[in-house]
This record gives structure tokens, sequence and C-alpha cells, in this order.
């Protein structure tokens, strides 16, 4: 795991732009497509408004979804909402570039079963993804993947439906899809994420962020989350681009 501090949020997601852009311009170019993984949050969506003004070869990327919150299209809670917002309005890419979780259906079991079939189609199977965007939070979370939740143990899919978690039913990756990506790019900010970011740092299991792989993975932090991290880990290291597979 590599680990760049940054000074502050918004130089943390402007920085993963950059690397989003570099990473999508080197899969275009071997090989014709780039799939990225988004999740939610406040600091993400700086980050893919950054993206939309980046050096990005936009007629080969696909988006899909990390994990979304089970609500009515359109909603605020919905993580699509903000990515449609960001990227819709601000880049070149068309509508059926984004691929949404489909956490509006009945059965969530059978939605995140076609969901998974999607991203065979995108990337093969199974599925490889270029590179997932990853979030952390003060639990130790990352996706849907949260404490305590049966998910957790789900070995058999990429895509599953989750408990409630914070008042929703969610949808998420699960740890087999994460662990098989190129490049996991993880966004850290805050003083709150600064114990959970030693421990991911430190491959803490017993977090549920501690048992995604590490070897491909980079954290941009910023100063406050970074406040945990032991020196050596801590230094600013440039991130590498991983060998394309």
């Amino acid at each position: 795991m590599k680990i760049e501090v940054c000074a502050d949020p918004e130089a943390a997601a402007r920085r993963a732009a950059a690397a989003i852009a570099a990473e999508a311009r080197a899969a275009v170019a071997a090989q014709g497509r780039f799939l990225l993984a988004v999740s939610g949050g406040r600091t993400p969506w700086i980050m893919l408004r950054a993206l939309a003004r980046e050096d990005v070869p936009w007629a080969g990327v696909h988006v899909c979804q990390a994990d979304e919150r089970v609500a009515p299209e359109g909603h605020p809670d919905r993580n699509l909402t903000q990515v449609r917002e960001c990227l819709l309005q601000h880049a070149p890419i068309r509508p059926e570039q984004l691929h949404a979780m489909p956490v509006e259906e009945g059965d969530l079991a059978v939605a995140a079963s076609r969901y998974a079939r999607t991203l065979e189609t995108l990337a093969g199977r199974p599925p490889i993804i270029d590179l997932v965007h990853l979030g952390l939070g003060a639990d130790g979370h990352t996706a849907s993947l949260v404490p305590g939740d049966a998910v957790l143990d789900v070995t058999d899919a990429d895509v599953a439906p989750t408990g409630f978690y914070q008042g929703r039913r969610r949808m998420t990756l699960t740890y087999p899809i994460l662990n098989r990506a190129r490049r996991i790019l993880w966004l850290v900010t805050g003083p709150d994420k600064a114990s959970v970011l030693a421990r991911l740092a430190a491959g803490d299991p017993a977090i549920p962020a501690g048992r995604v792989r590490s070897e491909r993975a980079v954290v941009l932090a910023d100063t406050d989350a970074a406040r945990g991290l032991q020196p050596r880990s801590s230094r600013d290291t440039a991130p590498s681009r991983p060998t394309r597979e």
C-alpha cells in the first residue's frame, strides 16, 4: 500500500482525479476501455468534478458503482444522483456509460445478480475492474461492507445486498471483485478517520476495510486523516502506475 498525504480534502480530491485520469489514459491505450467503480461521499464529488476537467479519453470510459443506498431514483441519498450531476453535466460522457446499481427493484438479490452480469459484460468473466475508488468510514467500513453485516462473508458473488445501515439497505461490491481490481484508490479525509486509517495501513482484518488487498492500493489522505500514521507510512509517496494485466 502506498500512501500520499495531501494538504487538505480538496487537494486530495484533485490528486485522486489526476491519478484516475492517468489510469484511464493507460487503460484505453492498452485495451480500448477503462472501467471505474466509484463510491459516494462529499470529497468524492469534488474528485469527480475535478476528473471532468482532466484529460480523459471519455469515449472509452465506463463508470459503475461500488455501492448504493436503496432509495428512489433522484433521491439525494443516492450516490448515483451526485455521480450523474458531476459527470453528465461536466464531462463529455454519455448516459449509457454510467452503469447504475438497480436498487429500485423489489428483489435486491436478483437485482444484485443482474448487476454482476452487467459487470461481466463490461469487464470479462470474472470481471476485473481497472480502478475502484473507495472511502473509509470511521467504523472501518468501505463501500457498503459494514461491521457485522452478513455481506462480509459473501465469497460466491461479486455484488450483494446488505442489511440496514444508517437507516437504509444497500447494494455493494463484495470482497471477491474488489480483490481482483487492478488498482484500489482510497480517498480518506477528516480527523475522524485518523485512527481507522492507521488500522487500514497496518492491514487490520478486524475492520472491513482491512480485508481489501493492499498490494495494488494507493491511499490519498489529507493531513487530518494522516495524523495517526507512523512516520514511515505518512511520508509523501507518489502513487505508482500498476502494470496492466
